[in-house]
């Protein structure tokens, strides 16, 4: 271990600045930041809207491992650069170094504004889905001031969690690591077990569910390489933030390689976990048009019920759904060290 940490600064010292942050992320832990902000039940989930209702069963069989192809071929071009430049602060530092002090200010500040609205749609997202669900348990709706609130009060702690320290943030990210991939089993084979129907060819059919059949997710259109582009939203949206790797290089061990091993890891777990998950889900989907224009949260409200045909009250439909939300850690998705 000595050693690594002696590479590691004497890495840093050849590209002229010293050690500032202690390194105490090993390789998983780099692994897991990028896994947890991935996360692919809260994407997967949340954005299963984005292929329901362009093309249909084609978005989740076709459309989403063309989708993480797509962002793979930037994992790994980031990994090469990560195993060059293992510094903290990630893009906009590569920027300066391989460009100019322009360039990587304006990374800086590209990367900033992504974060933020990054962070606003997943909370808001969070928000709605938490008021779907809960909502009338708590006299929670859909009223500007709940859902602002709501935002405020996961934003606080999301704060508080970043401002206490990377051992934390590594503690949290490892556990939804093992969450995230354990709570993805469960749910497959339940979907497999359980639901009363498999269409099998939904996966490779287009079926043109804009408009209203799609429950007005996308403006109607006839030209279906349109929609299929709009249906590669889902995979690109979730498989996303693999650059968490990268800006806590400077805390990893042995960081030239574990920061690039953790990008190329996480993407590609991630996608072929995504993969087979979100292909559960619609073959498991009894009917396909109903499901298409149902609104995410009542379709995450009654799945128990009504995708894996288990019977149960909507209490119990409410506590099985609850799991699905404490595993996907959107809590943990954007305590990325910036």
């Amino acid at each position: 271990m000595a050693t690594e940490l002696h590479e590691d600064k004497k890495i840093l010292h050849s590209m002229g600045y010293a050690q500032e942050l202690a390194r105490r992320m090993s390789g998983f832990s780099n692994f897991a930041i990028s896994f947890s902000i991935i996360c692919i039940l809260s994407g997967g989930i949340n954005s299963f809207a984005q292929a329901t209702g362009s093309v249909g069963g084609a978005g989740a069989g076709i459309g989403w491992i063309v989708g993480c192809c797509v962002s793979g071929f930037f994992a790994v071009a980031m990994a090469q650069i990560a195993s060059a430049y293992p510094t903290a602060g990630g893009l906009y530092h590569w920027g300066s170094i391989l460009g100019n002090r322009f360039v990587g200010w304006l990374t800086a500040w590209l990367n900033l504004l992504g974060l933020i609205t990054v962070m606003g749609a997943i909370n808001i997202g969070t928000a709605f889905f938490f008021q779907g669900t809960f909502g009338s348990l708590i006299g929670m709706t859909t009223d500007p001031i709940h859902i602002v609130l709501f935002v405020a009060v996961i934003t606080i702690v999301q704060a508080i969690i970043n401002h206490l320290g990377i051992r934390l943030t590594a503690l949290l990210t490892d556990w939804s690591g093992y969450i995230i991939l354990a709570t993805t089993v469960v749910l497959v084979v339940a979907l497999l077990i359980f639901a009363p129907t498999h269409e099998w060819s939904r996966l490779w059919t287009f079926t043109n569910n804009s408009g209203d059949a799609g429950g007005n997710v996308f403006p109607q259109s006839d030209n279906l390489l349109y929609l299929f582009s709009l249906c590669l939203l889902l995979p690109i949206y979730t498989i996303t933030g693999y650059d968490a790797s990268a800006h806590t290089s400077e805390e990893t061990k042995n960081a030239a390689m574990s920061v690039p091993k953790g990008i190329v890891n996480a993407v590609i777990i991630s996608s072929l976990a995504g993969w087979v998950m979100v292909m559960a889900i619609m073959i498991a989907i009894p009917d396909m048009a109903a499901g298409a224009s149902a609104s995410s949260a009542r379709a995450t409200t009654v799945m128990p019920r009504s995708v894996l045909g288990i019977p149960c009250s909507p209490g119990q439909a409410r506590c099985v759904t609850a799991l699905a939300v404490l595993a996907a850690g959107e809590a943990l998705e954007l305590v990325e060290r910036v």
